[in-house]
């Protein structure tokens, strides 16, 4: 599963029910229509999903759910705008790209299929670590706003913790691919692969 892949799953994901989020904000009646919409939707997508047979179906499904969860947290921005609403609204495309990705690598055999579970979630992680990171810094840099230099400071601090956790997160995922990886392999090169697995991501 490769990057271009999960970013075409992003952009499919986003722009099926991506509407909901270009309104700053909206009343009551119009989050309560725009849920039984959604609800409307994914019975629609759901029961389409019924005339498709094994893994096919397995995605399907995976899709249909994605696109609900991505649905709601974008309505729930446009209901109630917020950092965390924004951050939840990223969580849940992450989460939907990472269920559907795994759906297809149950297509693959072997350990072509462990690599892209692997793939699938480390890309899940980065996409989480990234989304923890820019929430992070958006809380940071208004706190930052509302006080102090010496808050400022503290922003600043806070905000580089965030992202080198952030970074820690995609290179133990990484790590976790390239170790997969060698499981292809035997004897002295599956041990060489394992050396060098963990002398490029400085695991002991």
């Amino acid at each position: 599963m490769n990057n271009t892949t999960f970013t075409v799953l992003a952009a499919a994901i986003g722009l099926a029910f991506g509407a909901a989020a270009l309104a700053d904000s909206m009343g009551k009646p119009a989050y309560d229509a725009a849920r039984k919409s959604i609800a409307a939707d994914y019975k629609a997508a759901k029961a389409a999903c019924d005339s498709t047979r094994a893994n096919a179906k397995d995605i399907c499904m995976a899709e249909a759910k994605g696109k609900e969860k991505v649905a709601l947290a974008e309505l729930a921005v446009a209901y109630k705008p917020s950092v965390k609403a924004r951050h939840d609204v990223r969580v849940a495309r992450a989460d939907a790209e990472y269920a559907i990705a795994k759906e297809k690598c149950d297509e693959k055999g072997e350990n072509a299929k462990d690599v892209c579970r692997k793939e699938a979630s480390a890309a899940h992680t980065a996409a989480k670590a990234d989304a923890k990171a820019q929430m992070k810094t958006v809380e940071a840099n208004q706190a930052a706003g509302e006080k102090t230099s010496k808050a400022s400071e503290t922003a600043t601090k806070q905000i580089a913790a965030a992202h080198n956790d952030a970074a820690a997160d995609k290179r133990a995922a990484e790590y976790a691919v390239a170790k997969e990886k060698c499981d292809a392999a035997a004897g002295t090169t599956k041990d060489s692969c394992l050396a060098e697995a963990k002398a490029r991501y400085g695991k002991s």
